[in-house]
Order: structure tokens, then C-alpha cells, then sequence
């Protein structure tokens, strides 16, 4: 039977699947369980905890106690966690021997989506993470993104954008799990098609903690500069023309106006005898 509510609400958001927990018989109350029968979860899409912010929490654990119990689920003789990994971190660094747990028992399968839904919803994650755990969250349960934003809450482009994330260099994906680069420096080098490009510029923004508008402004620069080189010497280009215009033929002048090859491009024997008429004239017999 609770395998079947918490089936029935998936796709409803953490709130209805949590609610659905707490409604059923049996369950929803709270109870004390050694810190050495619990297990974390390896599919827990975070993968690195903030030392400070762990002892910041161990310290408020120790003056006020766990406020908010984590959420369990069975798993033979010990319990997994699917909910509140950093509070028991935070609780073993603190010292305690107990935490307070509400168990949940459900197939597995949603209780896995319950924890990674958990977690993006909580918005503490790196943007790597909450990218991986989309990802994650897809693949594991067949998920469109359409489907899977209106699970955590979030519009279709939003996710879309993260997923993005993942196609950007390591290097860079780390500057993001390091906090050095945000989601918004990751959206804009997602968007370039040159990854060595990307990978460069990503390192200069970290090293020089570019704001995401300095980045922008630097990309538009960028991209300025090689249309006025794409578009080349103004002379050099009425000269090209020129040369259209009197062989009847595509011509490029590659170079400037010290150096450089003229390129004249033809596509049939008769093109290239026309060429050669146009320039030499037309051989007498």
C-alpha cells in the first residue's frame, strides 16, 4: 500500500511526494536511531560539503539539536538515507550518538527520485551537481525535461540550461564545483561552439573574477573584432570585385597589401578557357 501512494505521487513535486509519507499509517513518526545503523545514499547527487559551513551546522546541532528529523528508508537490517545527509554529517561531527528519523518505506525506484528531488529543490547544490543529478534523475527514470522540470519546480529552458553545463570542459566544470565560475559564467561558454575557446576563457573569468557581464562584454568584443577581420581590407575587397566583375568568376584576395595569393575559382573546362580568355585573350589560330 505505500509503495503504491508514493508511486501515485510522483511527478507532483518533494511536497506531495514527502505529504504522501506522512499521511500513511504507521509512518511519519519520528524516530531515534543510532547514527551507526545508517547508511548515505551513493546515488546523493552531492558530491562535496562545505567543511565551514558542515561546522557551522555540527555547532548549531549542539546547542539546538537536530530541528528538522531526516528522512530514511529501509534497507535490510539498516536504514539509507533519502533525505538530510548534511544534518547527519553535521550530527556525527557534533558528536551525537542519535538522530531523530522519520522512515519511509516505498519501491525503490521512488524513493531514489524523493532524494534526488530533494536535493536539486534545496538549491545548495554546485551547478555541476544539480546538473549531473537532472541528468541523473532523466536517465534513471525516463524522464523527458519537460517532465522532469515540472518534478523540481523549474521551467523546461531552466533545465534545459543545465544540462547544457555538462558539455562544457572539465577544467571548467571544476572552476564551477569550486565556486570560482556561477551557473550564469557556465551558460554563456556552453554556448560556444570552439571548447578550447571556452576552456580559455573560462580560466581568465575565474582568475580574474569576472563578473558574468565582463564576460559577456569580452565575448562581444571578441566576436567584433572577427567580423571586421572576417570582413578584410576595404581595398582589397573593391579589387575582388574587380576581378569578378572582368573574368566572370569568384575571386578571394587572401592576405593584405603586402603579401598575399590571389584565388580564382572555377568549375568546368569551359569556366577555366573563359578565365584564361579573359586574361591572356583569346589565342589566335
Amino acid at each position: 500500500m505505500a509503495a503504491k501512494q508514493m508511486k501515485k505521487g510522483l511527478g507532483r513535486g518533494l511536497d506531495a511526494l514527502m505529504e504522501s509519507v506522512e499521511t500513511q499509517e504507521h509512518q511519519g513518526k519520528v524516530l531515534t536511531l543510532s547514527v551507526y545503523e545508517i547508511d548515505t545514499n551513493p546515488d546523493q547527487p552531492r558530491k562535496t560539503f562545505d567543511e565551514e559551513k558542515l561546522a557551522e551546522l555540527a555547532e548549531s546541532i549542539r546547542r539546538h539539536g537536530i530541528v528538522q528529523p531526516l528522512v530514511v528508508a529501509p534497507k535490510g537490517q539498516r536504514y539509507i538515507i533519502v533525505a538530510g545527509e548534511r544534518r547527519f554529517r553535521a550530527a556525527r561531527l557534533a558528536g551525537l550518538k542519535t538522530v531523530p528519523a522519520i522512515c519511509m518505506e516505498a519501491e525503490e525506484g521512488a524513493l531514489q527520485e524523493v532524494s534526488l528531488i530533494e536535493n536539486i529543490q534545496r538549491e545548495d547544490l554546485n551547478p555541476v551537481e544539480e546538473a549531473a543529478a537532472i541528468r541523473f534523475l532523466m536517465e534513471q527514470h525516463d524522464l523527458t525535461q519537460e517532465e522532469v522540470a515540472q518534478r523540481i519546480s523549474k521551467s523546461r529552458p531552466v533545465v534545459a540550461n543545465s544540462l547544457r553545463l555538462l558539455t562544457l570542459p572539465k577544467s571548467i566544470q571544476t572552476l564551477m564545483k569550486e565556486g570560482k565560475l556561477s551557473a550564469g559564467h557556465g551558460k554563456i561558454l556552453a554556448g560556444l561552439e570552439d571548447k578550447k575557446q571556452a576552456e580559455e576563457l573560462g580560466k581568465r573569468a575565474a582568475e580574474e573574477n569576472w563578473s558574468v557581464r565582463r564576460l559577456e562584454d569580452t565575448l562581444r568584443l571578441l566576436n567584433a573584432n572577427r567580423s571586421r577581420k572576417k570582413a578584410g581590407d576595404p581595398y582589397l575587397r573593391r579589387m575582388a570585385g574587380a576581378f569578378r566583375s572582368r573574368l566572370g568568376a569568384r575571386v578571394a584576395i587572401n592576405g593584405d597589401q603586402q603579401k598575399g595569393k590571389i584565388v580564382i575559382s572555377y568549375y568546368s573546362p569551359e569556366d577555366l578557357d573563359a578565365i584564361y580568355e579573359a586574361i591572356l585573350g583569346r589565342e589566335e589560330a
